[in-house]
């Protein structure tokens, strides 16, 4: 019994720390989804039918976080809950590019997020 909990008071510690390191983690790719965001000047962003620049884009992101509150654990979960669609009317949101391209905006932050890694190293959205 006396191993047992020693166990547990040596190791709980570390669980939790590695619990928080993580939660760290994915708020920081989530603040660099929504950075990656924020940098696409050229681009507007389609919500609702409506064409927003990048500062309102990020904005409303940012917004959209605060509201879902302990539904978002993951920048996965930031994507499905925040990025997606307008919780409104349903309707998905896209990017579209200077040069006329469209991509929705899940498949967008999706591409970014697969990006983090290697692009986390270079501190470029």
């Amino acid at each position: 019994m006396a191993t047992w909990l020693l166990l547990v008071v040596l190791v709980a510690p570390a669980l939790a720390q590695q619990a928080i390191d993580q939660s760290t983690i994915e708020q920081q790719k989530i603040s660099w989804l929504i950075g990656s965001v924020a940098a696409l000047h050229d681009a507007r962003f389609i919500r609702n039918g409506q064409a927003y620049d990048a500062a309102r884009a990020a904005d409303h992101l940012r917004l959209k976080l605060r509201f879902a509150g302990d539904r978002v654990k993951t920048a996965e979960d930031f994507i499905d809950y925040c990025a997606t669609r307008s919780s409104m009317s349903g309707r998905r949101y896209s990017i579209r590019f200077a040069n006329g391209h469209t991509v929705d905006a899940a498949t967008f932050l999706r591409q970014r997020l697969a990006a983090y890694p290697a692009a986390a190293r270079h501190d470029t959205p």
